[in-house]
């Protein structure tokens, strides 16, 4: 009898060296490091080196990384021209998806398949999908996109042009910490398309362009997203019981709460929960939402036996660094970025063609009916 892993659950189908759920330990590691130590004593750009490159760069290194980063933030001609005429109905990630693929268009260099041509792509898309993304938000809100800034770092840099200006700096490390845990995370739904787009030796823009598209899913990138959605549709901490109650009774999915690797908590969310309450102690909706967070993880942990996972804690902390809710998931892909550039570079390396098996249950065969055959 044919054993069925549905949404391959259980299912080890190839090796990685880029990161590890060490389960024993109930840490996230990146290259071997874990991700708690990353977020506490490393920069984003230090973590999105070492995830592409597989150590932490050196000063020397480090700073032609920066360089290298900062000259490339610049949208190519007729990008935002491109953007400004797709509908404001849209969401963010079309738009994403739009700008890579605009981008990966105006590539001179596309027959070019080489691990440093690649490597060269996505530090331009490292660089550039931030400039996207706060142009967009700006125009949703009917403002002109900002500049980016050279002289800034990444975390900075996109929060200035979202807002016009650089917040105050808990909130800039608070947004930077999110940007470490959301880089990388083995072989998840949208890492997983990109490595079978470039298992059939397609280019790393449509890879890349795949894991938007699974990336958008509610059951992935989105969750952060529903989570703030749910906190909204909660209002209060003192209807959290009931609204709970209720959600379990209709079967409603609840949103930020376990996940398929981990059994025992997300490892990232106490750092990014520590995160949250920064924000929170200096935030004018800080009370609320952490109110609404704490009675809903208790009542989730208590009832369901479920932790909630990295989205649970982003969503109000995104809220209250200011982003807009369509926004977060975008967000997620300025990080993951560098987690999906690692695995495409890894699969070319040694690749093998992704095609999994089905096992079939349809009706038995038979014969197309006489009267239907042609004369």
């Amino acid at each position: 009898m044919t054993t069925i892993h549905r949404g391959l659950d259980g299912v080890v189908v190839d090796r990685t060296a880029i990161s590890h759920v060490n389960l024993d330990t109930n840490s996230l590691t990146y290259q071997g490091y874990p991700v708690q130590e990353l977020a506490r004593h490393c920069s984003f750009e230090q973590v999105a080196y070492l995830i592409l490159h597989g150590e932490l760069p050196d000063a020397d290194a480090l700073q032609a990384f920066k360089a290298a980063e900062r000259a490339s933030r610049k949208l190519p001609r007729g990008l935002w021209d491109a953007i400004n005429r797709l509908p404001l109905s849209c969401h963010p990630m079309d738009v994403l998806r739009t700008a890579v693929s605009h981008i990966g268009a105006q590539d001179l260099n596309s027959d070019v398949e080489t691990a440093s041509a690649d490597l060269a792509r996505a530090l331009d898309l490292f660089a550039k999908l931030p400039s996207v993304v706060a142009a967009d938000q700006r125009r949703r809100r009917g403002l002109d996109p900002v500049p980016p800034d050279p002289g800034m770092n990444f975390a900075e840099n996109f929060l200035y042009m979202c807002f016009g200006e650089v917040p105050e700096p808990e909130v800039v490390a608070a947004f930077e910490v999110s940007l470490i845990l959301y880089a990388e995370h083995g072989f998840n739904a949208s890492t997983f398309t990109a490595r079978v787009v470039t298992s059939t030796k397609s280019d790393l823009y449509s890879a890349v362009i795949a894991a938007i598209g699974a990336l958008k899913g509610p059951l992935h990138g989105g969750a952060n997203e529903a989570v703030m959605r749910m906190m909204d549709e909660i209002a209060d901490p003192s209807k959290v019981s009931a609204w709970l109650e209720s959600a379990l009774r209709d079967k409603k999915l609840i949103m930020g709460f376990g996940h398929r690797v981990y059994k025992n908590g997300d490892s990232r969310v106490p750092i990014m929960q520590e995160a949250l309450w920064k924000l929170a102690a200096k935030h004018a909706d800080g009370a609320r939402l952490t109110g609404i967070y704490t009675r809903l993880a208790d009542h989730m942990l208590r009832t369901k036996n479920l932790y909630p996972n990295l989205d649970f804690p982003a969503g109000p902390a995104y809220s209250m660094i200011g982003l807009d809710i369509p926004t977060f998931t975008p967000v997620f892909v300025l990080s993951r970025i560098t987690g999906w550039a690692a695995h495409i570079l890894e699969q070319s390396s040694a690749n093998a063609l992704i095609r999994p098996l089905s096992h079939y249950s349809g009706v038995a065969e038979r014969e197309v009916p006489r009267v239907l055959q042609r004369n």
